[in-house]
């Protein structure tokens, strides 16, 4: 499993349940389209955060990296929905940052490092 973490700060005027319902929107026709595994949307509590932290994390999984890989084909379409669906997030989002993470240690180092 792979997670794609992005870290997320709305435009001022933006409604963050209104991103809420864009998203979950977006997500679920990428699930349906079997191209992410799963996905959360977590939002700072109390405002109990460094500075550097963004008020929103999402985190995508995806199975493997051939699936990622599908998601952003769905992307790169040019198809209304996908453009309709993607926009009306993105249309919300002032910053963000992304990371890509992979649990550890993940089996294949694992079966490396025991046949050392």
């Amino acid at each position: 499993m792979n997670l794609y973490h992005c870290a997320i700060d709305l435009k001022h005027e933006a409604k963050a349940l209104a991103f809420a319902a864009a998203l979950d929107h977006w997500m679920q026709y990428l699930k349906a389209r079997g191209v992410v595994r799963d996905w959360r949307l977590l939002r700072r509590k109390l405002n109990l955060a460094a500075d550097s932290c963004r008020d929103f994390l999402l985190e995508i999984e995806f199975d493997d990296m051939s699936q990622l890989d599908r998601a952003f084909r769905v992307l790169g379409e040019h198809d209304e929905e996908v453009e309709r669906l993607y926009g009306a997030v993105t249309a919300l989002i002032a910053r963000s940052d992304f990371g890509l993470y992979r649990p550890f240690p993940d089996p294949e180092r694992a079966e490396r490092m025991a046949l050392l």
